[in-house]
């Protein structure tokens, strides 16, 4: 095949924007070179030129929190639909994410190996997965769906390819620590907190002690992989810290102690500042959403936002995330224009949504830049990206999307 030019566009290279128009080459679905005028060289003739001029490039967008088989959780319909019906619902939520510009995400909990080999192998499009496959909760946590009633409410129940990731005391989180990996994890989620979609809780509880973290989180080590803390109550997020998670989801309680052991242990914030205006959202589109639930979420909608915008002040670490499944999946860009309100200037957020998240993740080797020997993930704008008020209308931009060189919407 030959190679690939993307000529004269506006680049943000996954750190900053490059003064002046430039060429990027792709070749064998990476980028070969970066510069200006390479479309006119001898040694690319026989390249494909693509004239991107008044364009904006940026590399493949990441989303670090993402349930791709849920669809706007927290109404009851689901409790009546058909098992089976998540992994068919995946397919779209999945292009829909796709067509948003994110190449990459990081699935919270519910998509198991097949899911993730299906894209892979080419059985359905979508981004890249890096999943979590379920979440590790104590009895009676975030992860408990019980409901007075006798019914499961949980979002990931048991499955062959799903272990059950209720679990108490250091001996039992180790073992499902062990499970979870065995099916397939690429990373481990718990929750340290409870939170807003869960029945018989607060956000602002405290979940697992922190040597059973600790527990967890060695053994995610010895696999060469990490923690990712469902965490939302100060408390709850101290604990996930000092036992060594990489990244705090959500952080909607932090406070002056949790931002400096933050800065202290070089962890990521996730905010997914949409989440819980998600919940709200869904109500108001005639969901059935549980009065407790809608409530839990107003709470904290204020606080979250603070907490976030001090974050940023003190220099926090952000990787972007939107807990999407709890909304609509490809609506995902939102969370963007939520992080420029909280303080991040347009690059930060760019850089937030590609090579921090790529960090996070521990594939900045390889994506979250337009950089020689990165792999081709690119997103093309219709029109010239110039200021963070134009986050809010990014995804009308989007014209096109490749993944690993290839064009993909």
């Amino acid at each position: 095949m030959p190679a690939e030019i993307f000529s004269n566009a506006r680049v943000f290279d996954g750190e900053t924007f490059i003064d002046k128009p430039v060429d990027v080459v792709v070749d064998d679905r990476r980028f070969v070179e970066i510069g200006p005028g390479l479309a006119g060289q001898e040694r690319y003739g026989a390249a494909v030129v693509h004239d991107l001029a008044g364009k904006t490039l940026l590399p493949g967008l990441f989303d670090c929190h993402v349930h791709v088989m849920m669809s706007m959780a927290g109404g009851v319909e689901r409790y009546t639909k058909p098992y089976s019906m998540q992994y068919y619902e995946s397919v779209n939520n999945l292009t829909a994410t796709l067509q948003a510009g994110i190449t990459t995400v990081r699935e919270a909990s519910g998509a198991d190996l097949g899911t993730k080999t299906a894209v892979e192998t080419g059985v359905i499009p979508g981004p890249r997965m890096k999943i979590a496959v379920t979440m590790l909760s104590q009895t009676g946590g975030h992860g408990d769906g019980w409901l007075p009633s006798g019914i499961d409410a949980g979002f990931a129940k048991e499955t062959a390819g799903r272990p059950n990731g209720i679990c108490d005391g250091v001996e039992e989180v180790r073992k499902t620590v062990r499970r979870v990996l065995r099916a397939g994890a690429d990373q481990i989620k718990i929750s340290s907190t409870g939170g807003v979609l869960s029945h018989t809780d607060d956000p602002r509880h405290t979940q697992f002690t922190q040597e059973e973290i600790a527990v967890i989180v060695g053994e995610a080590e010895h696999q060469d992989t990490y923690v990712m803390a469902h965490a939302q109550g100060a408390p709850g997020i101290k604990n996930a810290l000092r036992a060594g998670v990489r990244s705090i989801e959500h952080g909607i309680f932090l406070d002056d102690e949790c931002i400096q052991l933050m800065l202290d242990k070089d962890a990521f914030l996730v905010p997914t500042l949409v989440a819980p205006i998600a919940v709200i959202r869904n109500a108001e589109r005639g969901i059935q959403v549980p009065q407790r639930l809608i409530d839990k979420a107003r709470s904290v909608s204020e606080a979250h936002r603070e907490a976030f915008a001090r974050a940023v002040d003190a220099g926090v670490r952000i990787a972007m995330g939107t807990d999407s499944g709890v909304g609509r999946h490809g609506e995902n860009l939102e969370e963007l224009v939520l992080m420029a309100d909280g303080g991040m200037s347009l690059e930060e957020v760019l850089a937030a949504t590609t090579s921090q998240a790529a960090e996070l993740m521990f594939l900045d080797d390889t994506l979250g830049k337009i950089a020689p020997g990165h792999l081709a993930d690119l997103v093309v704008l219709d029109g010239e990206l110039t200021s963070a008020r134009q986050l809010g209308s990014l995804q009308k931009m989007i014209d096109e999307v490749w993944k690993n060189g290839t064009r993909v919407i």
